[in-house]
Formats: C-alpha cells, sequence, structure tokens
C-alpha cells in the first residue's frame, strides 16, 4: 500500500533522539507512551484504534521504538510507520476487552523477554487513554521495576515545531479560515444549528487548494443567546434567532496538526455591551500577540493581554492560551505551556499556541481568538478571518 508519509525518516530520527536525550535527563531507561499524538510524533503512526491499548515503547539504547498494539491494528502500523517488522508487535485478540486479563500482561511479557523488567520506566500518567486499569496490570507484572510518571515528556518535546511541521499548521490555518468563511456565509436567521455544522465539517475534510484536511481532536462549538455565557456547548436543531449573539469555536487539522479560531458574531444590532467587550478582546490580543517574541515568557504574555482587559472592567480567571500542534480526540492542546500566571516557559521560534481569548460574564461571552506561532517579530497568525464582532443583519 503506498501511504504518503508527513515527514522524512531523518526528522523522526531526530525526534528519538531528542526524547532519548530527556530520558537519560530523567533517569528513565524505559519509556511507554499511550497518547496517540505522542506515538504519531515518534513513529509517524496513525489509524483510529486509540480506543484499545496501544503502546509506543522506546528503550534509551535501542535503535527503533517498539509498537505493541491490538493484532488487526498492526498493518496500519506498517503502512504508517518505517518501523523494521521485529518492532511491530500484535497482543493477542482475546485481551481485547477481557474481564481480567489486559494486553499490558502480554507487554510486561515482552519487557522481560528483552530483560527490561529492572528498568526505570516513565509512564504517561495524565494521557487520555492510559486507564487506571493499564496502570494496575503494569505495576503487578514488572514487581522489579521502577514506575514513575515521565511528566509529559514527549509532550514537551513536541513544544518547539520543526519546519515541517510549522509549514503544516499554516496549511491548517488557511483550511481554518476557509472553513470559517464558508461557516459565516451560512450564519443567517432562522438556518438551524445543525446546518452550520455540517458546512464546517464539509469545509474542514474537503480542505483547499487540493490539501485534504484531517478530523479535527475537538468537534465544532456553537452557543447562542445565554448559552455564549459558557465555552463548551454543541449544535442543536434550534434554529438561529433574529437578534442573538453567536460564538463558534472551530478547527481545521492537515495531517493531525491543528489550528483552532473562535468568532463571535451578532444577528441584528448588536447592544453597546457585546460591542465594547469584543473591541476589548480584539485589543488585547493584539497586544499579547506583538509581545508573543522569543525570550518572553507565557506570563508575561498573559499579562499584556490581562492588563488590557482590567483597564476597561474586565478580568478573565481562566488561561487565554495553550500550545498546539499534533494531536488526536479528545483536545487539540498538548498539556503543556499555557498563557497564564505563574508559567514561566520562555518562548522560542516554532512553538505555537492558541490564544483563547474567550471572557464569559453572567449573561452573555465573547471570544475571537487566533492560533499563532512564535517569529522574532511576535505572534504570527496562522488564520486570517475577520477580526471583529461580526454582524449579520
Amino acid at each position: 500500500m503506498a501511504y504518503n508519509k508527513p515527514f522524512s525518516a531523518a526528522e523522526y530520527s531526530t525526534r528519538l533522539a531528542d526524547v532519548k536525550r530527556r530520558m537519560q535527563v530523567a533517569g528513565l531507561d524505559l519509556l511507554i507512551c499511550q497518547d496517540p499524538a505522542n506515538m504519531g510524533w515518534l513513529t509517524g503512526f496513525d489509524g483510529w484504534s486509540f480506543y484499545t491499548p496501544q503502546y509506543v515503547v522506546v528503550q534509551v539504547s535501542e535503535d527503533w521504538p517498539i509498537w505493541f498494539g491490538r493484532a488487526q491494528d498492526a498493518k496500519s502500523a506498517h503502512f504508517t510507520t518505517d518501523l523494521p517488522t521485529q518492532n511491530i508487535i500484535g497482543y493477542s485478540e482475546p485481551l481485547v476487552q477481557h474481564p481480567v486479563s489486559h494486553p499490558v500482561d502480554e507487554l510486561c511479557d515482552l519487557i522481560r523477554l528483552k530483560g527490561w523488567h529492572k528498568s526505570r520506566i516513565g509512564v504517561e500518567l495524565d494521557a487520555h487513554y492510559y486507564t487506571a486499569r493499564a496502570h494496575q496490570h503494569l505495576v503487578t507484572g514488572l514487581p522489579d521495576a521502577t514506575i514513575e510518571d515521565c511528566k509529559e515528556l514527549v509532550n514537551w518535546a513536541r513544544l518547539i515545531k520543526s519546519p515541517a511541521e510549522v509549514e503544516l499548521m499554516r496549511e491548517a490555518g488557511r483550511i481554518c479560515t476557509e472553513t470559517m468563511n464558508r461557516a459565516l456565509r451560512k450564519i443567517s436567521p432562522g438556518v438551524p444549528q445543525f446546518e452550520v455544522i455540517a458546512e464546517v465539517y464539509r469545509a474542514q475534510i474537503t480542505g483547499l487548494d487540493g490539501k485534504f484536511g484531517d478530523y479535527t481532536s475537538l468537534c465544532p462549538l456553537i452557543q447562542v443567546g445565554e448559552g455564549t455565557s459558557t465555552p463548551h456547548l454543541t449544535w442543536t436543531d434550534e434554529p438561529l434567532p433574529r437578534d442573538a449573539l453567536v460564538v463558534m469555536e472551530i478547527g481545521a487539522a492537515r495531517r493531525h496538526y491543528h489550528a483552532p479560531l473562535t468568532r463571535t458574531m451578532h444577528l441584528g444590532r448588536p447592544p453597546a455591551e457585546i460591542d465594547k467587550l469584543a473591541k476589548v478582546i480584539v485589543e488585547g490580543v493584539d497586544v499579547a500577540l506583538a509581545k508573543a517574541r522569543p525570550g518572553v515568557t507565557c506570563e508575561e504574555v498573559e499579562a499584556v493581554w490581562q492588563k488590557v482587559l482590567n483597564a476597561n472592567g474586565y478580568t478573565k480567571p481562566s488561561r487565554v492560551g495553550y500550545s498546539i500542534g499534533l494531536n488526536y480526540p479528545p483536545d487539540w492542546g498538548e498539556r503543556t505551556a499555557s498563557l497564564r500566571p505563574g508559567d514561566r516557559t520562555v518562548l522560542e521560534p516554532g512553538m505555537c499556541f492558541h490564544f483563547q481569548s474567550g471572557v464569559w460574564l453572567e449573561d452573555f461571552g465573547a471570544a475571537v481568538s487566533e492560533p499563532f506561532v512564535v517569529t522574532e517579530n511576535g505572534g504570527e497568525r496562522l488564520c486570517d478571518a475577520p477580526r471583529e464582532l461580526i454582524v449579520i443583519d
């Protein structure tokens, strides 16, 4: 089967070497990854199989990682990675959702066979798909090992994007811009919410300029009226009102690299208080992105944003941004750096963030968010949709 891999073998080799260096600093002999994005970033593995246990195992002295997953999904590893055949290992099919045994039992057998059973092993305790049961079987099956949280070791290795990764982020941004613009053309009084979202899905996948889009890690979100006072509602079959506020957060993905975007619309003439909040948000984002240069910390970016809000009588207690890049459901955030007080992560060229500018008040909210990449000139916007309260008559 011909499969167009998103990166060269040399890029994967560079990533693996970086992770091994980080393992050595952390004192780890073995790393067991279950986060689908970490597995894909290390090896190129891609398949909708993360709902069952699957792992990429990195041993600090071995030339190649090991993919260990469901036997029927092993072919996906052959198609999408450059791993040697002997490093692609499928576990027994009866172990899938077995009431007593677990795939980790056979993973422990493999680790013992390799002579790694006394290793210091890092696991992803906070990964979405690493379950308490899997961890229990690992601890029980390897009593001579030291097993500890790797503290998002691979996630942090992903923080600075290579030029090839940044190009995919820019492509995702262009698809996201097209998607938002098509959704805006669909929004009108009387149109059911689900029809707007259907247009979003179509635009996300058809892509732009011959470059298709992948499924996104987060579904499109839409809030209407008082629903805008909370950020994570999804669509209904209700028609859009003739006079109402609408907030929509969408994203686009190119080879699983994400560009999220939020825009606020008002059907009919907007009240002054809504118009004011939107203008303050836009001003705050502009100031913050100008600040987002190499050498500046995450908390310093948040501080200039917060200063604009405070000067206008608003505040945002939640973080205002988070790192983005390669990801799989249920979230497009990398779970590393956040734009918030106390985060002293120093910005470097190639870091990518979603500046989530949502401000949610008691009765309504607004957001004009931006995905961006850190450059010497500040935060480079990845999308180019209208940057104001969008009034739809």
